[in-house]
């Protein structure tokens, strides 16, 4: 089964090659070679949750070298990051807000049964398949410290 997604990257794609633009040509297809990494290169089915995955990855990675990019004084580096996690956000599906989480990770608590901090790798685990391309991993982690302290 085809990712509904993945078709509608690839028909972008087409569309950023006649219109010659070439940095947002650049980004779709680094996408692209991203979701097949982690799918058929893989050995994986490229479905909406792989693909979504993919797309939550790339924008956490720019995200990450944005934040490198101003430390180092380099904001001209940095808006081409944020322009290239602009075309990308068009793909990611809508995230759950910080209320969606908390009852998420809630769950998760009384099903593992997790009691205090020494126990957020068992919640972790529990919750990221839930939230994974979702949720920010960043909002997840502070929900699940705020719940267990």
């Amino acid at each position: 089964m085809a990712s509904e997604l993945l078709n509608t990257l690839l028909a972008d794609i087409k569309v950023a090659m006649k219109a010659r633009e070439s940095g947002k040509l650049t980004t779709l297809r680094g996408l692209h070679a991203q979701i097949k990494d982690a799918g058929t290169n893989a050995g994986n089915e490229e479905t909406d949750e792989l693909v979504a995955s993919a797309i939550a990855n790339a924008i956490t990675q720019r995200n990450q070298s944005i934040e490198q990019y101003r430390d180092a004084d380099r904001n001209d580096l940095a808006d081409i990051e944020q322009q290239e996690i602009d075309w990308i956000k068009v793909y990611q599906p809508a995230q759950m807000d910080a209320s969606e989480v908390e009852a998420i990770v809630s769950k998760a608590i009384a099903d593992t049964g997790a009691e205090g901090k020494q126990d957020m790798g068992k919640v972790m685990g529990a919750v990221m398949p839930l939230v994974k391309g979702k949720a920010d991993g960043k909002l997840v982690n502070q929900v699940v410290q705020r719940l267990l302290g």
